[in-house]
């Protein structure tokens, strides 16, 4: 392998673990980065997740849910030895991209992957039906019932004046 020949950006890579392995890999990682000096060239270690709304016995929960089971995002300089080292860590079954060169993410892809992550959804504890009171925005302390709701995004349908308003389900309060 001739990575070291290619001057190497700063980017962030997938890297392929075994199922259900994202955490062990990202936190393993971590301690090879800090014990063998490496902050120079693996800078972050990243298991996307996001919020999302899961239904338990009736209920509905705020869990943190993996973005893509089975990868885990390394912000790195790609060399002979960060490569290695990478890609020896145990649960790692390699990069994405060719055996021996992995392909970075375009800075778009990262960011929009990244951005997924820092979306937070909001609980929702109201039904259709329920009179609820809005607690922020333009229409603060105007009242009306819920038409609809989306608990995966974690947004309600308020009707105000004839009008539906399309809220965050933490802008509102049951009445």
């Amino acid at each position: 392998m001739e990575l070291d020949e290619k001057a190497s950006q700063k980017a962030w890579y997938v890297v392929h673990t075994y199922s259900g392995y994202e955490n062990k890999v990202k936190a393993n990682l971590e301690r090879k980065i800090e014990s063998q000096g490496l902050q120079d060239v693996i800078f972050q270690v990243v298991v996307p997740i996001e919020d999302a709304i899961e239904e338990r016995d009736g209920k509905e929960h705020l869990v943190k849910k993996k973005i893509f089971p089975g990868y885990v995002l390394v912000e790195m300089i790609v060399n002979n030895h960060s490569w290695y080292i990478v890609r020896n860590t145990q649960g790692v079954t390699g990069f994405v991209g060719t055996e021996k060169e992995p392909i970075p993410l375009s800075d778009e892809e990262a960011e929009r992957i990244l951005g997924a992550m820092t979306k937070e959804v909001q609980e929702v504890k109201v039904q259709n039906g329920d009179i609820v009171r809005i607690t922020d925005g333009w229409f603060k302390d105007k009242t009306g019932p819920v038409k609809e709701v989306d608990a995966s995004e974690g947004r309600v349908k308020v009707e105000i004046g004839g009008a539906l308003m399309d809220l965050s389900a933490g802008d509102v309060e049951k009445v």
